[in-house]
């Protein structure tokens, strides 16, 4: 592209250079060649009115005073009548530019000029117009040059940035070039870097959430094989078995909760469950794990609640908590309900050392953690209790205490006890 536009921009200036340089050749010509003659011809009207004022006074007229009021480089003849001929300067070889003027004592004057004087003002004006052509076609390359670098320079840089983003760099570089056109193409591709990047980082981010959160079922699902290899009993079998089942269904829920927030996050599948049901599901699958490290996890606080979310996802949140609690805390886990105003309240806590002051609230911030661990755990479950219409919070940071709110339903009723208040 680079040597298409110099020559280009080369052609241009040389037919602009023959069109106008022939015209200017021919009309400088023309010109000098009428110049000359114009010379010539007042040259010897003023040596024809010097003579008619020497006849006048009858003074002598004589080549050596003729002589004095002519260049070098021109011949002329007087003639007067019954006089010979006064010749001033030596005859011109070749062709000549010649003049005559009458006087008015009857006396002719004649000039001549050779012609090779004109053919030489006439080669130096080329000489001139060449220069001059030599340095536009000069100054024209250099602006040539300029212009494809300020050009190809700006293409060869998108050109980069396309590559860029084609081998996974979604970083805009956000350069201009003050070209609209080539302006207009790097605002395109920076929109579409800048989409690249939140594309990418999403996936990034649905990777590793999705680690994390079928880390959880997928332990508890290989404790309960564990359970059933090392037994013989067959209700124990059977028991582990309905429940390995079981984290089988929540596995699933999980993977198509993960597509489908990956789809739509705004998608929502919130449902008035009984929250006592959720929790002691999370207390059957994590007793084991409890109970292999030495400490224990037990419930309290109020019954019968039911909250409106999404199961799984709930589960999910409970989990983490209860995962966080049991690599980083330390004695009895401790998972209360309670009631405030028109919501739900799942509190976790353990009595370990608590989070460090350095931490703080940058706790749900995602790769932050106390320890060698993914740091996103608690990020996903704060994520996916806003997803789920509540949210989670750190209530307290030595001993810890997570809080899980979620909005509340009246409590279930009993039928029988309905009916016999009805009777009364």
């Amino acid at each position: 592209m680079r040597r298409r536009l110099i020559q280009s921009t080369l052609a241009v200036v040389l037919v602009v250079i023959a069109v106008f340089g022939v015209s200017l050749v021919i009309v400088e010509t023309r010109t000098i060649t009428e110049t000359a003659k114009e010379r010539v011809k007042s040259d010897a009207v003023r040596l024809a009115s010097i003579v008619d004022s020497r006849l006048l006074v009858e003074d002598k007229v004589t080549a050596e005073i003729l002589g004095d009021q002519m260049p070098d480089d021109r011949y002329a003849v007087v003639r007067i009548p019954g006089k010979p001929p006064i010749e001033v300067g030596s005859q011109p070889d070749g062709d000549v530019i010649s003049a005559t003027a009458p006087g008015e004592e009857g006396e002719t004057v004649t000039v001549q000029e050779p012609r090779s004087s004109v053919t030489e003002e006439v080669a130096r004006t080329l000489l001139i117009i060449g220069l001059v052509a030599l340095l536009a076609v000069i100054a024209a390359v250099l602006l040539a040059i300029r212009q494809a670098n300020r050009l190809a320079s700006p293409l060869t840089d998108l050109a980069e940035t396309a590559e860029r983003l084609g081998s996974g760099d979604p970083r805009p570089r956000h350069r201009r070039y003050g070209v609209p056109e080539l302006d207009r193409v790097a605002d395109v591709l920076d929109a579409s870097a800048e989409r690249i990047a939140r594309m990418l980082t999403a996936e990034r981010r649905l990777a590793a959430d999705a680690s994390h959160q079928l880390r959880t079922p997928l332990t508890a699902l290989s404790m309960r094989l564990e359970e059933i290899t090392v037994t013989d009993d067959p209700d124990t079998v059977k028991e582990e078995a309905t429940i390995a089942l079981t984290q089988v269904e929540r596995l699933t829920d999980v993977v198509e909760r993960l597509l489908t927030n990956s789809r739509d996050p705004r998608t929502g599948s919130a449902v008035t469950f009984d929250l006592d049901e959720v929790i002691k599901q999370q207390l059957a699958e994590w007793r084991p794990a409890y109970r292999s490290a030495g400490r224990a996890i037990v419930t309290s606080g109020k019954r019968d609640l039911r909250a409106v979310g999404t199961p799984g996802a709930v589960a999910q949140v409970l989990a983490a908590l209860i995962e966080n609690s049991l690599m980083h805390g330390g004695g009895t886990v401790a998972l209360r309900t309670r009631v405030t105003g028109n919501q739900v309240v799942v509190e976790v806590t353990d009595e370990g050392p608590g989070v460090p002051a350095e931490l703080g609230s940058r706790i749900f911030e995602r790769a932050i953690s106390g320890r060698n661990s993914t740091g996103i755990g608690l990020a996903v479950a704060r994520d996916l209790a806003e997803a789920d219409g509540g949210r989670l919070e750190m209530l307290q940071a030595k001993p810890p205490v997570f809080g899980l709110f979620l909005s509340s339903t009246p409590p279930r009723k009993d039928p029988d006890e309905e009916t016999r208040r009805t009777v009364r």
